[in-house]
């Protein structure tokens, strides 16, 4: 049965800190087994779904340089800790019936295969779900940056980014009671306005190739189907 959903193929890109739940570190089982839920849902709809996964909740580059350490080791530790993620992602989903491939920018066979743009297009065609782990292989450069590339490289419709927030403000709204969410925005504002949707480099790269990008509350169940459907959820930042 063909996907009734507004996008085809979307890319995910999760945060760390999603999977902790209530905790202040590591991974949550009922968070991640709620998620994996979600996502086998999406799958089911025929979208073809990729996901790029964020450290946090484990380890974050700019942890490490805070301390004096170097910045490349840091981020290199930063994207190990996104490979964790990735592994816990994958065994929750399989666990719920789901074909799952972890897939790695950095060299790692006995636990993901190697970043390969054809193989990972052809595991979308076959209904798998990708998760991309360790960024873009590179220090200096974010998970969002590596969501934006990988949406680029697999021609995704669409990035789904998913938060503990529904949407962008414009204040932190868990700071500023006044702060008032964005339906939409271009990404000139986005950009302007340093609004936080991603870091400069991401949102450029989505802005150069005209990829539109859609902040949701992850963590709200149902959301995640209503952001593929093309459903007025979160913000939607687009080209002007």
């Amino acid at each position: 049965m063909p996907s009734k959903n507004k996008y085809k193929r979307v890319l995910l890109k999760l945060s760390g800190e999603v999977l902790m739940g209530k905790g202040a570190y590591g991974i949550d089982p009922d968070t991640i087994n709620r998620l994996a839920g979600e996502l086998i849902e999406v799958s089911k709809t025929k979208t073809e779904l990729a996901i790029v996964i964020g450290g946090g909740n484990i380890f974050r580059g700019n942890m490490g340089t805070a301390s004096g350490m170097d910045r490349a080791s840091a981020d290199y530790m930063g994207m190990m800790a996104t490979v964790m993620n990735a592994i816990g992602l994958q065994d929750a989903l399989e666990r719920q019936g789901a074909s799952v491939r972890v897939i790695s920018a950095l060299y790692i066979k006995e636990v993901a295969e190697p970043y390969i743009r054809r193989r990972a297009v052809r595991h979308l065609e076959k209904g798998r779900i990708l998760i991309f782990a360790a960024g873009t292989g590179n220090p200096y450069f974010t998970t969002d940056t590596a969501a934006s590339l990988r949406a680029m490289e697999i021609q995704a419709d669409v990035v789904l980014k998913g938060t503990k927030v529904d949407g962008v403000y414009t204040a932190d709204p868990m700071k500023d009671p006044d702060a008032v969410r964005y339906d939409t925005l271009t990404f000139t504002e986005a950009l302007t306005k340093k609004l936080g949707v991603m870091d400069a480099t991401a949102l450029s790269l989505c802005r150069d190739n005209e990829m539109p990008i859609v902040v949701f509350d992850v963590t709200k169940s149902g959301e995640m189907l209503k952001a593929v459907a093309g459903e007025a959820v979160g913000t939607l930042v687009k080209e002007e």
